[in-house]
């Protein structure tokens, strides 16, 4: 096992400043959860309100298709353990241009999860005082703004520039306190709820009168898988992550476990509670109202569920700034984008500018939505389903490429269910997650009006960006720029200080080139 030795807090003059590794096991499963873990409280009203009894169903559906997409990353991840997660794996698996298109759809995504749970968090803050969470003025064209709800929000934005330009380290240690402690209060409230509120008979009851149309039905679907970009939010601190290639395939099959049985429990245990229509019409803060309506503990709950949802969703709105900033840098060292958004900070080594770039598009979108009306968050969440999809599908895509382009890489863990063929092993399951990932896209442009135009039209600009960035530096517009993977592979394990993978990986490639050698001389 190769020791861990700790960077240094500042680059020498004249070296390259690169990320520092100081994620830990902890701290990695802490980014995911923070992410998908605060799915329930920002979801939980918005799928009730379109799926109304089926809503177990719809999250259910949701967390087959989130299942196969750990999987995908776990493998990816584990074996690429490089910043940019499904922009890379598209880059390195498709090429250049998918590699951007993969990359546009993520940014899209961290910068509306940066945006909606920052505003979430307020929502959840705003328990404690109704007159603010009902507070409405209209400005000429604009009708039912909460001007107050909309600082808040941006305040916290600004809050979280801050804390990511400051480290990551201090920004992991955030998100692991309040996800330890998220974790606990979650665990209390579906104990007690069970035990003490919920009747079985009224879920059925609502499951057999309440079940919606077909259209909302899959667009609560949309909306459930959603917020299942924690495993990419893994990924993309992979470059910081100590020991890569044994860190990441615990903490994202252990998500994956922890975050589908929160995410089930929570729908059935509220339908059991309460009618459906009383959470739907608190999409700002459901959880809260659930847990206080658990008798016995309810008055205290309610708030501790306040509290805990205002602070999950600040981390899960974390790690948004730091997914949209490793992914810029990424794409910047890769020439997908300007080398501007690839400055790091000579002290706390940290991508600042992007940092900075896309809390100011975040804080972009919260005033947008703000604008639309009393219903903000719908607005958000509009926009965030297509991003989500296209970049899971091209992932599923890279990773069957990627098993037949690069099968030399050592790969930690598999995805399950694999047929040897020629040598090559093909993922089934991966095959799946493309076809599965593909309809939900096909959904996604079915049911939401505002992202079937926002999501294309953002990934738009993105490659006009990239082209012209791409003809002004005399780069192939359309065709790849030549890199030797092989020897970047053997630089990743080496930064990871995987030095057993590493081995293994010079080994395969010196018996490639021995078969290749005897193959010429006959």
């Amino acid at each position: 096992m190769a020791s861990e030795v700790r960077a240094p807090s500042a680059a020498l003059p004249g070296t390259p400043v690169e990320l520092r590794r100081d994620v830990s096991i902890w701290g990695s499963f802490t980014w995911g959860y923070a992410d998908v873990g605060a799915d329930v409280y920002v979801a939980l009203g918005l799928v009730m309100g379109a799926a109304h009894g089926a809503t177990p169903l719809a999250f259910a559906a949701a967390g087959f298709v989130y299942i196969l997409i750990g999987f995908a990353y776990t493998e990816l991840a584990s074996a690429y353990p490089v910043a940019g997660g499904g922009q890379y794996y598209t880059t390195r698996g498709l090429g250049d241009i998918w590699g951007l298109i993969a990359g546009a759809a993520l940014l899209l995504d961290y910068t509306i999860c940066i945006s909606l749970f920052a505003t979430a968090s307020a929502g959840y803050i705003n328990f404690f005082f109704p007159a603010i969470r009902e507070f409405a003025i209209d400005i000429g064209p604009f009708q039912g703004i909460n001007l107050i709800w909309a600082a808040e929000s941006l305040f916290l934005i600004v809050l979280l520039m801050i804390l990511n330009i400051r480290g990551i380290r201090e920004s992991s240690l955030f998100n692991s306190l309040i996800g330890g402690l998220d974790m606990v209060l979650e665990t209390i409230i579906i104990v007690f709820g069970f035990l003490f509120a919920w009747k079985p008979e009224m879920v059925v009851f609502q499951f057999k009168t309440e079940f919606p149309s077909t259209e909302q039905f899959f667009y609560a679907v949309s909306v459930a898988i959603i917020s299942y970009v924690g495993l990419e939010s893994v990924s993309q601190a992979a470059q910081e992550t100590r020991r890569p290639a044994t860190i990441i395939p615990r903490t994202s099959v252990s998500l994956i476990c922890v975050v589908l049985l929160f995410a089930m429990a929570f729908p059935i245990l509220a339908l059991g509670v309460l009618p459906w229509q009383a959470l739907a019409e608190r999409e700002s803060d459901p959880v809260a109202v659930l847990a206080s309506a658990i008798p016995y503990v309810g008055f205290l709950a309610g708030h501790a569920a306040a509290v805990l949802g205002a602070t999950i969703v600040l981390i899960s709105a974390n790690t948004g700034v730091m997914g949209a900033s490793r992914l810029s840098y990424s794409m910047s060292e890769s020439h997908l984008l300007s080398p501007w958004f690839s400055a790091v900070h000579p002290k706390f080594r940290t991508p600042v500018r992007a940092v900075v770039f896309f809390s100011v598009v975040a804080a972009a979108q919260v005033i947008f939505s703000f604008l639309t009306g009393p219903h903000a968050m719908d607005t958000m969440v509009n926009m965030y389903a297509f991003g989500a999809t296209l970049a899971y599908f091209l992932s599923f895509i890279a990773l069957i490429a990627l098993r037949i382009k690069d099968p030399y890489t050592p790969r930690p863990y598999r995805m399950p269910f694999n047929i040897k063929f020629k040598g090559i092993y093909i993922p089934i399951l991966g095959i799946v997650g493309a076809f599965a990932t593909l309809a939900m896209m096909g959904v996604v442009l079915w049911t939401h009006a505002l992202g079937r135009v926002a999501g294309p039209g953002w990934v738009l600009l993105w490659l006009a960006v990239y082209l012209w960035y791409r003809w002004k530096n005399r780069h192939p517009l359309f065709s790849n720029i030549p890199r030797d993977w092989e020897k970047e592979q053997i630089a990743i394990l080496t930064s990871a200080e995987e030095f057993d993978l590493l081995e293994q990986y010079k080994h395969a490639l010196a018996e490639r080139n021995k078969k290749e050698a005897k193959h010429a001389s006959q």
